[in-house]
């Protein structure tokens, strides 16, 4: 098969790879039906992750069941699925607790590079998700959006405790803070402030729901923030970036008692102690365990409650993979869809 690898940061090539085998009797091979690039690839594309060797890339995910190991009992070839880009068994304390991404048998499904035409996803039963029937290609971009980000805004929503009633600001203008956005709506804020100085992306935020777009940043954002909540903060925020200046917005934008939900992967990023104990914040986060939300999310979608496929506003044949990452870089597009 082929498939998109990174050789080094801006270097990523479309070509031939090992086709994927059934390695361990969980195991299933789907065939891609659309896969995507994440703000985290960007990452390892700008060389802030190192690339030490050629690394295949890609680890959202939609497709076709080809093969299933002889141990595979709930999925079955000839079905569309769905699955997270963490593998998990999903009978674990762990998971049965809600945290797949934190599965004790977890696997790293990107590890095996879902950019290409076909994926083996380990512990299938227990990661994939089957879709009531084959789904009308106008659905696959939001079932695809559910394999990652919409599952990434929905956890940062509910870790950020976003309840009817409550104002919520949302810090990150990317594929996950807009989808943030849409969750905060379907959980039913009463407030949505959304960060962003992009007009394409402010216009998306508002049709997801946002009711107010800040355009500052840092310090300047918390004090806009402050002056939309007579000076107490949001009672829900939602940190979908990463660095250290968007976490320490995010904290200072909570009011005391509120509750932030970090979902942007942490790059260099350190809290100040005595801040943080005098915040009165709650904090909670980490990798989305998007299996959790997994068939509320395809519910929603297939019933077209909610259509988070909006988010992809590029849409390249996988053959053009490199360009997908260099339109991402260079906010050109807010996220690429690639079709094998």
């Amino acid at each position: 098969m082929r498939g998109a690898v990174i050789h080094a940061p801006g270097d990523v090539r479309f070509e031939d790879r090992d086709d994927p085998k059934i390695e361990q009797p969980t195991d299933a091979i789907i065939r891609i039906s659309a896969t995507c690039v994440c703000g985290s690839d960007l990452w390892d594309f700008r060389g802030i992750n190192p690339v030490t060797q050629p690394t295949p890339m890609g680890h959202e995910y939609v497709g076709i069941v080809e093969e299933a190991g002889s141990e595979v009992t709930t999925i079955k070839p000839g079905q569309f699925v769905i699955g997270s880009f963490f593998a998990s068994d999903n009978t674990c304390e762990i998971c049965r607790a809600g945290y797949q991404t934190s599965c004790i048998h977890r696997e790293y499904v990107g590890a095996n590079g879902a950019q290409a035409q076909y994926l083996r996803v380990p512990l299938a039963d227990g990661t994939l998700v089957a879709t009531p029937g084959l789904p009308d290609p106008k659905l696959v971009p939001s079932l695809l959006a559910a394999s990652d980000v919409l599952g990434t805004g929905w956890f940062g929503a509910v870790a950020a405790d976003v309840q009817p009633g409550k104002t919520v600001a949302v810090i990150g203008d990317g594929a996950v803070g807009l989808l943030a956005v849409l969750a905060a709506q379907q959980l039913g804020a009463e407030r949505i402030i959304a960060f962003s100085r992009h007009e394409p992306r402010q216009k998306l935020a508002r049709q997801f729901g946002a009711t107010d777009i800040v355009t500052e940043r840092g310090d300047d954002a918390v004090a806009r923030i402050k002056d939309l909540t007579n000076g107490l903060g949001a009672h829900s925020v939602i940190e979908a970036v990463g660095n250290q200046e968007s976490m320490m917005q995010a904290v200072r934008s909570t009011r005391p008692g509120g509750h932030l939900g970090y979902v942007g992967v942490s790059h260099d990023v350190s809290l100040p102690g005595q801040e943080l104990f005098y915040s009165h914040a709650h904090l909670h986060g980490g990798p989305a365990p998007v299996r959790r939300f997994l068939p509320d999310l395809i519910d929603r979608i297939w019933t077209q409650q909610i259509d988070p496929g909006k988010v992809f506003d590029l849409t390249l044949p996988l053959t053009q993979a490199a360009e997908g990452y260099k339109a991402m870089d260079e906010r050109r597009a807010i996220k690429t869809l690639l079709q094998p």
